[in-house]
């Protein structure tokens, strides 16, 4: 009974840190060409088409892309924004030059009145905020599954985990929408000798196992 009694109190004391949490401070991307941009020390490549707009739009109001709970700060209009317009199947993807964790996908002007558009992700992405903007109104972007649809909708959405790339396809033509990306922090890159530690870690328990092995074996014959 002490024993269920204490893993309780761990496992609030645990709930109560991960509420108490502050909201990431975003690395956010700044496009330097259609096909390339810098976030922190992360280089960022894109493959699809799109044309670089530079210092637009407001990413206003925050709220609408920085829930303050998960994401503590929008884009700037200084990290800019691609331009793209969607109607083809084909497979898109930003690569990052070193795995992030968590990284978040700000899109902005998803559609428009009518026309429903979306990103349908190769990944499955969670949502975080949305609603209009300072440009053209607008509502927040849906999440369902792998796709982020809207109908000028705006907001981010994030990939909890490690990755080294996001993929997607736009299906749905439209005049144009934008998006941008940021990261929450860098993936740890095991030292040599953290490496070196961990194969012979395993070398030395696939010499227990076999020792065991040969031992279990002499017993019974």
């Amino acid at each position: 009974m002490r024993k269920v009694f204490l893993a309780g109190l761990c496992s609030l004391a645990f709930a109560c840190i991960a509420s108490e949490a502050p909201a990431a401070v975003i690395t956010w991307n700044t496009w330097d060409t259609s096909s390339s941009g810098t976030m922190g020390p992360i280089a960022v490549t894109y493959d699809g088409p799109a044309n670089l707009v530079t210092g637009y739009p407001s990413y206003l109001p925050a709220s609408t892309f920085a829930d303050s709970s998960v994401v503590n700060n929008a884009p700037q209009p200084s990290n800019n924004i691609l331009q793209i317009t969607g109607g083809s199947p084909n497979i898109y993807t930003l690569t990052f030059s070193q795995a992030v964790v968590n990284p978040v996908f700000a899109i902005w002007s998803l559609g428009q009145g009518r026309l429903p558009t979306s990103f349908v992700f190769t990944q499955t992405p969670t949502f975080v905020a949305g609603g209009p903007s300072n440009e053209y109104s607008g509502q927040a972007i849906t999440v369902s599954g792998n796709t982020v649809g809207g109908v000028e909708g705006n907001g981010t959405v994030e990939f909890l985990g490690t990755f080294n790339s996001l993929s997607w396809s736009n299906p749905q033509p439209e005049y144009w929408y934008g998006f941008n990306v940021g990261y929450t922090s860098i993936a740890p890159v095991p030292e040599p000798a953290t490496w070196a530690m961990m194969i012979l870690g395993f070398v030395g328990l696939g010499y227990l196992g076999y020792r065991r092995r040969n031992a279990y074996a002499r017993s019974a014959a």
